[in-house]
């Protein structure tokens, strides 16, 4: 499922060769992932509001080149039941809408809110004001399931976004460029996962946060 991302790579190096000269891979074995950076990006702690409101730690990896912005939020999703379940225990006595349940929705519904987490950050994006979505797709980076998409913004400028969810941390890759510039290929083409020594990780099968691992082919 990478073909046509490879395409715009190589696209985007015709029109300017000179333009990965300063481009470098970065990675973090702490947050598990690897991705070309124009330069070394800076890393900043915040919170990410869950959908079903609750405040989850997160890093924001984020370069600059010229007009064009690139970056990474990387949202834990590990502490969620715990969170929303403690949430939960002040809902009065049978309010499930409330509680959640222990059958499906989980503890304050932190199961739903995880299965869901992909989904909600895109609609956070169809939601984005002066932005209209282009294209919105299924991907997969090394088996690892996910989507892409394609909005284009109030000045014309465009922002290419992947949206990946690996071992309960989502991947919210994002890289605007003006208008009449390529996208941003490189940067997005990039992006992959790697083990707590840094090692690259690629699936055999199609993984799905949640669902039984498969087994790696490296």
């Amino acid at each position: 499922m990478r073909l046509g991302m490879m395409v715009a790579v190589m696209l985007w190096l015709a029109v300017s060769p000179a333009a990965a000269q300063d481009w470098e891979e970065f990675v973090s074995r702490e947050d598990g992932f690897s991705i070309n950076f124009p330069g070394k990006p800076t890393v900043t702690n915040t919170t990410y509001k869950s959908q079903f409101g609750a405040d989850l730690p997160a890093r924001v990896y984020r370069a600059t080149r010229g007009t064009s912005t690139f970056s990474l939020t990387v949202v834990d999703y590990g502490p969620i039941e715990e969170i929303l379940g403690a949430k939960a225990k002040a809902c009065p006595p049978g309010s499930e809408t409330c509680r959640g349940g222990l059958g499906s929705t989980g503890p304050g519904y932190s199961w739903a809110d995880r299965a869901g987490a992909m989904i909600y950050a895109a609609w956070n994006f169809m939601n984005r004001e002066g932005a209209k979505v282009t294209e919105y797709s299924w991907n997969n980076i090394d088996q690892v399931t996910g989507s892409l998409m394609q909005l284009t913004n109030a000045d014309k400028s465009r922002t290419f976004v992947g949206l990946f969810m690996h071992m309960n941390k989502l991947y919210i890759s994002e890289g605007t460029v003006p208008a009449g510039m390529p996208e941003p290929g490189l940067f997005q083409q990039s992006l992959g996962w790697v083990d707590e020594n840094g090692n690259g990780i690629r699936y055999q099968s199609h993984y799905v946060n949640g669902q039984p691992v498969p087994p790696r082919t490296r």
